[in-house]
């Protein structure tokens, strides 16, 4: 298929290793940032923080978070050009989406005589998925994979690898980013960079996806 999104798409891989000399510029840096602040989530809930990692010091902390386990992905911490922790907000409330409700009115998306409506009506959804301890983690997790899949595709349209970390030490990052996080929880980090020529195993590599008729039914 000849299509711009369908070359991106078949462009995109994990980087198995980065080129630590080479270093997403700062005009590719803006549009990855503003492509995740402008990512969906459930009911525009954005219950997440995006920790970027730019300088050395910062990449060294991060490293040190492997101290324990996933040590399979700890050189990606000081390799990769910038490193993105996606984090989450545990215990979403109300008072957190009447924030994003504000903005809804003065970006001039809701009128105001709706303020209430879209408060009480909308925030009816996060209650669902909210227990009685006012945990709501697995949701707003959920959301910011959304972010995730995003930049992904983006990283893609500008020739950028990337590496998606699942394997981090949630517990370690929590403490090591404390005051960045203010209690929103990583459990997910994303490299991005250049390929080290000649030393990333995985580029170049033809895709390997299931079948259109094994995952995709028309009905």
């Amino acid at each position: 298929m000849q299509h711009q999104i369908i070359t991106d798409l078949n462009s995109r891989y994990t980087a198995k290793q980065y080129d630590k000399t080479k270093k997403i510029s700062a005009e590719n840096m803006d549009v990855i940032k503003e492509a995740i602040r402008l990512s969906a989530s459930s009911i525009n809930s954005q219950p997440w923080k995006f920790i970027v990692l730019e300088s050395d010091e910062a990449k060294q902390r991060f490293y040190q978070t492997f101290e324990n386990k996933f040590q399979f992905n700890q050189h990606h911490a000081t390799e990769a050009s910038h490193i993105v922790l996606f984090a989450y907000n545990p215990s979403y409330t109300k008072d957190d989406y009447r924030h994003v409700v504000d903005v809804e009115v003065s970006s001039g998306h809701l009128p105001a005589e709706k303020y209430n409506d879209m408060l009480d009506g909308a925030y009816g959804f996060a209650e669902l998925n909210t227990d009685a301890n006012g945990f709501n983690g697995h949701w707003t997790k959920a959301q910011s994979y959304i972010a995730l899949g995003n930049v992904l595709h983006v990283l893609a349209r500008l020739g950028i690898a990337s590496t998606t970390m699942e394997g981090v030490d949630s517990e370690l990052i929590g403490s090591t980013f404390k005051d960045e996080l203010g209690g929103y929880v990583c459990d997910v980090a994303l490299a991005m960079g250049y390929p080290l020529e000649g030393q990333d195993y995985n580029f170049g590599l033809p895709k390997a996806r299931l079948a259109e008729a094994d995952v995709i039914t028309v009905i």
